[in-house]
């Protein structure tokens, strides 16, 4: 998942090794000026912590809530909240330690902790059941909650969601190099660049606007410090257990170009899940609902109509 070392790493290693002037890392240490709310945003007091939520669409329809993935923000779903709030009600919020939410008080930010604060955002927005929808560590979070809530989700949608042990994170966290934490906290740009090379399959498909915003919600205050403790706490353990107590039909979408975790991960995941269904894209990586969204928007209308029609 991009939380996965082989990313974080290079981009780390890209700024600390690479000739990045130490002057120029400490220069982007410094958080930007906020970025003003261009949605219908609020700020609402979830479970002891102020949670940036957006909430787009008819106030009556089905909800579908859209967990977005480590060092992003809600901002990754934008595509498809504008084509899917003309017919379901969109929220999706900025995870603990990310975007505008920024540093949890509690420092929730063990995988199981992420998946149960899920339960409390939406006791908070009054959402009884959602269609969940989750990429990468958000989608780690969305079938975690779907298995132990079975009652409350309808419908699972995953992007390259984390799942199995990777890169040496398994049962028990793994030490956080120096060099990680370095990026983490700077977030030089450097680093972010060569971190987005492995993230999407074309990068220079990505505008500059979104570099821009990407690299700002990263460094916004807290957040650095948010991220190195959420590796720290990181862990995958043998997940087929769990998967095999989600109810919920289930789709599974993957980026063929996925360099972060193996697209074969999203066969294993179908085979666990009673009622999964695996569809995969070529020349995509690890975002598809960003790279592709006319593609996957297509497959996930499919899917959700045929969800409603059961």
């Amino acid at each position: 998942m991009r939380i996965a070392w082989v990313i974080i790493v290079i981009a780390a290693l890209a700024a600390a090794y690479l000739g990045w002037p130490r002057d120029e890392a400490t220069k982007t240490a410094e958080p930007p000026s906020a970025l003003t709310p261009d949605g219908p945003d609020q700020y609402v007091e979830i479970a002891g912590a102020r949670v940036r939520v957006r909430d787009e669409g008819p106030g009556d329809a089905p909800v579908i809530l859209l967990l977005h993935g480590f060092s992003f923000s809600l901002e990754t779903w934008d595509a498809w909240a504008e084509d899917l709030s003309s017919s379901y009600r969109v929220v999706r919020y900025d995870l603990l330690g990310h975007g505008d939410t920024g540093p949890d008080p509690f420092e929730r930010y063990a995988p199981e902790q992420r998946a149960a604060f899920v339960a409390d955002v939406m006791d908070a927005l009054s959402l009884d059941r959602v269609i969940l929808g989750g990429n990468s560590l958000g989608g780690l979070a969305a079938w975690r909650f779907a298995a132990t809530h079975p009652e409350r989700v309808n419908a699972l949608i995953l992007v390259s969601p984390g799942a199995y042990p990777i890169n040496g994170v398994a049962d028990e966290p793994i030490p956080v190099p120096p060099a990680v934490a370095f990026y983490l906290r700077t977030v030089p740009e450097i680093g972010l660049r060569a971190s987005l090379r492995q993230i999407y399959a074309d990068p220079d498909t990505v505008s500059e606007e979104r570099i821009d915003q990407l690299r700002d919600n990263m460094r916004k205050p807290g957040n650095g410090d948010a991220m190195v403790r959420s590796l720290e706490e990181f862990v995958l353990p043998d997940p087929t257990a769990d998967l095999s107590n989600v109810q919920a039909p289930t789709l599974v979408l993957w980026g063929e170009a996925d360099q972060v975790i193996p697209p074969s991960h999203g066969e294993q995941l179908v085979a666990a899940i009673p009622n999964g269904t695996l569809i995969t894209y070529p020349n995509v990586g690890h975002v598809a609902h960003e790279e592709n969204p006319e593609a996957t928007l297509a497959d996930v209308e499919a899917f959700l109509n045929a969800v409603r029609g059961m």
